[in-house]
């Protein structure tokens, strides 16, 4: 068996998520592991995604913008294929664009817990991550944001640009 040096991660990437039957959304993503905290198992994230640089680029969807922190746990870390888990904590803002639109929501809380898979081969600095998730906190429009669907997927590829 193979022993693993205990080292922090850092990973920084981009981030496309897609909210099934509604937006594609693209953004940043970070995460860290810390050397005196389970080491390459559990991750502590940080995730801009937005409608902006996706579907509203150029046309007339909503614009639409998730800030999220997100605490992972990465499992079999010997393995290169990686099952995951992750939860979501964030807030989620829409741009209606016009004043006719003021007395709607657009703002909401989102929590999300979410599974997934990562690739991760230890002789190369990327990772591919490919999650499906749940928002536990939705809105029909009058109550809470009209745009938070409740089913969403997510590819994260990243770089490790720390490790030390």
């Amino acid at each position: 068996m193979q022993l693993f040096a205990q080292e922090s991660i850092l990973d920084v990437g981009i981030r496309v998520q897609k909210t099934l039957n509604l937006y594609w959304e693209n953004g940043i993503s970070a995460q860290f592991s810390h050397k005196n905290l389970k080491p390459d198992q559990l991750y502590f994230g940080i995730s801009y995604a937005s409608s902006r640089l996706g579907t509203a680029l150029n046309s007339n969807a909503i614009k639409q913008d998730n800030f999220l922190f997100s605490s992972s746990w990465f499992f079999k870390k010997e393995k290169a294929l990686r099952p995951m888990t992750r939860m979501n904590l964030g807030y989620f803002i829409a741009d209606y664009e016009s004043s006719i639109f003021d007395m709607l929501p657009n703002s909401s809380i989102l929590l999300s817990p979410e599974i997934g898979l990562m690739y991760a081969n230890k002789k190369q600095p990327v990772k591919v991550i490919l999650g499906f998730g749940y928002n536990l906190i939705t809105g029909d429009g009058t109550k809470g944001a009209g745009t938070i669907y409740p089913l969403f997927t997510q590819t994260t590829v990243s770089w490790t640009i720390l490790k030390k």
